[in-house]
C-alpha cells in the first residue's frame, strides 16, 4: 500500500503531529513501526516524515535504534511564557527541604491528571508519578483535589464511568466518592492510602485561583508512615496557597 493511501484528507501538518504525540511518559522511546501504529500514520509516511524530523533534530535515535524527542523541541519548549510550574518550582522545591518527601504539581487534563512538575530525593519511597506522566483522577490525591472542585456536571459525568481500579484499595463505588470529594471541598485537602500503588499513601491540596482550582500540589510516603500525614498537611497547604498568590498576581500583571 501507497505511503498515506489509508489516511485520506490527513494533511502533513496533522500526520507530523500524531507522530510527535506518539510519544509520551510511558513511551519516550518507540520504534518505527510502533511510531506508526500510534500514530495512525502508514509505515512507508511514517518513515519519511521520521526521517525528516530526525534531520531537523525534532527526534533523535538511540543506540538501539529507536526514537525519541529530540533537542529541538526542549529548546523551543524554553521559548514558551512563563508558566504555572516556572511560578511553583520553588515552592514545591521548598515544602521538600521541610518535608523530605516526594512532592509534585499537577493540573487535570480531560479525565486524567497531567504531572507538570516533581521534586524527589533518593530516601524518598519510590513512586509511579513523573513529570510528563499521566494518572486516573480518582485514586491519585492530586486527582481528588482537582475533582472535588470541578463542576458538578463533570464531577457527575466523572463517576457515571467504569472507573478504574489500579488496586483492591482504590474507590470506584460513586456514592463513597462523591462523599470523599465533598470532605475535599470542605477540609480542603484530600488524603488517599494505597489507592493508586500498594505501599504508599499521599496528601495532596488544590490550587485555588478566584474559586478555580488550577492545579494540585501533592505529597507522597510509605504507607509504614501514614499517620504522619496529618503533620504535612499544614506545610502542604501553606504551599498551596503561596502557589495560588504568585499565580493570580502573575495574570493581573
Amino acid at each position: 500500500m501507497a505511503g498515506g493511501a489509508r489516511e485520506p484528507g490527513r494533511s502533513v501538518t496533522s500526520k507530523v503531529l500524531a507522530i510527535l504525540g506518539a510519544f509520551d511518559a510511558a513511551h519516550s522511546r518507540l520504534s518505527l513501526s510502533d511510531i506508526a501504529r500510534r500514530s495512525g500514520v502508514a509505515l512507508a509516511t511514517a518513515h519519511r516524515l521520521v526521517g525528516e524530523l530526525e534531520q531537523w533534530q525534532a527526534l533523535s535515535r538511540t543506540p538501539d535504534g529507536r526514537f525519541r524527542v529530540g533537542l529541538r523541541l526542549w529548546e523551543l519548549g524554553q521559548l514558551a511564557p512563563t508558566t504555572l510550574q516556572d511560578l511553583a518550582h520553588p515552592w514545591l522545591q521548598e515544602l521538600f527541604v521541610t518535608t523530605g518527601e516526594n512532592v509534585h504539581l499537577a493540573v487535570r487534563d480531560g479525565l486524567e491528571v497531567l504531572y507538570v512538575d516533581k521534586v524527589h530525593g533518593r530516601r524518598a519511597v519510590p513512586i509511579v508519578s513523573r513529570t510528563g506522566g499521566r494518572l486516573p483522577m480518582h485514586p491519585t490525591g492530586v486527582g481528588k483535589a482537582l475533582l472535588a472542585h470541578e463542576p458538578e456536571w463533570f464531577v457527575t459525568s466523572y463517576l457515571a464511568r467504569q472507573l478504574e481500579r489500579p488496586t483492591p484499595h482504590t474507590v470506584v463505588e460513586p456514592g463513597r466518592l462523591a462523599r470523599e470529594l465533598a470532605s475535599v471541598r470542605a477540609q480542603g485537602y484530600a488524603l488517599t492510602s494505597e489507592e493508586m500503588t500498594l505501599g504508599t499513601c499521599s496528601a495532596a491540596a488544590p490550587i485555588l485561583v478566584e474559586g478555580r482550582a488550577v492545579a494540585a500540589v501533592g505529597l507522597v510516603v510509605s504507607s509504614r508512615r501514614a499517620r504522619e500525614l496529618k503533620r504535612l498537611v499544614e506545610p502542604l497547604l501553606a504551599t498551596a496557597d503561596r502557589i495560588a498568590h504568585d499565580y493570580a498576581r502573575a495574570h493581573t500583571m
